[in-house]
């Protein structure tokens, strides 16, 4: 048996159809939208992992924390002899949870980016030439269908990257963890926590000017693939505290009035000066809240950990 595999769950042209989707689609709207996915091309996931060493950036310094503290409580607690992660990218932070699962048997990352898996397998399965690795191109928002796998398993969802979702796609993203969950699995998800506006806000608009540059990639990206003629300079970086919603937005201000043209959409896209595009929410959570998501979704949360500073969460829940 082979110790990669590889399975594309979504046609050839999949990213490129939601790409021109999502674009047509959030800049006729108003007030206009990007989603946050994408963000993250090559450049894009470059400027990510700077941002996750920035001093104003906690997240990933805080989960990688908790995942080295509790992996042997995640260990014991779950018995896991497959891991699933959604949204895996590199799998950095997975290698905390394969040196802890010693009943592991399979791990299966899950991706859009077929690069990134391929690249996160080669590294691991160096690394642990004992694992076997089951890769899936797959959008875990539009539900998800898992290869035979070894049980008990964990679905790990990290980052708090759920907080890109939005209430009514965070409850139907759980209702489809719970799906894929049998009896004696578990979910371990990765939640930012509601703190003081002026780190929330430091976080997403660093000094460097790192956040930024990343927020205006989007613009790079659709230019590149669509043929736009964006020019990055035109936009001001936005991060700001929702209060009433407990989340951060990224937005993206129009420094004048512009005209965008964006011809493989057959799309002409008028700015007035100081108009706003959201490109992400980033909801931060309380336990409490939590809890009463994974209930609705079918799930029982059973542990919860937190960083020293009670500032990030990971928790574990099971099916009901």
């Amino acid at each position: 048996m082979s110790p990669f595999e590889l399975t594309r769950t979504l046609p050839e042209d999949a990213t490129g159809a939601a790409l021109r989707a999502d674009v047509l689609q959030g800049l006729t709207r108003t007030p206009k939208t990007l989603p946050p996915k994408w963000f993250y091309d090559t450049r894009g996931s470059e400027l990510f992992e700077e941002i996750t060493r920035l001093p104003e950036y906690y997240p990933t310094r805080a989960e990688r924390e908790i995942l080295l503290a509790r992996g042997p409580a995640i260990a014991a607690e779950t018995g896991a002899r497959t891991l699933v992660e959604l949204g895996s990218g590199s799998s950095d932070k997975t290698r905390h949870l394969l040196d802890e699962l010693t009943a592991l048997q399979l791990y299966v990352p899950v991706d859009v980016s077929e690069s990134a898996l391929s690249g996160a397998a080669r590294s691991l399965l160096a690394e642990r030439p004992g694992l076997r690795v089951h890769a899936l191109i797959a959008d875990f928002t539009a539900g998800l269908t898992l290869p035979e796998t070894p049980g008990p398993r964990l679905v790990a969802f990290l980052g708090g990257t759920i907080g890109n979702l939005l209430p009514a796609e965070r409850a139907a993203f759980l209702t489809s963890v719970r799906a894929l969950l049998a009896p004696g699995d578990s979910l371990l998800l990765g939640t930012d926590l509601v703190k003081d506006e002026s780190v929330l806000v430091r976080a997403y608009d660093d000094a460097a000017g790192v956040t930024a540059a990343f927020n205006k990639n989007v613009l790079s990206v659709i230019d590149r693939e669509l043929g736009a003629d964006f020019d990055p300079r035109d936009f001001g970086h936005v991060a700001l505290w929702d209060a009433g919603n407990e989340w951060i937005e990224m937005r993206l201000r129009a420094r004048r009035a512009l005209t965008v043209k964006i011809p493989e959409l057959d799309l002409v896209v008028h700015f007035e000066a100081g108009e706003e595009v959201r490109t992400e929410v980033s909801a931060k959570f309380r336990q409490d809240g939590v809890r009463t998501e994974l209930s609705a979704a079918g799930m029982e949360l059973t542990r919860w950990w937190t960083d020293e500073a009670g500032r990030f969460a990971l928790s574990l829940a099971t099916a009901v």
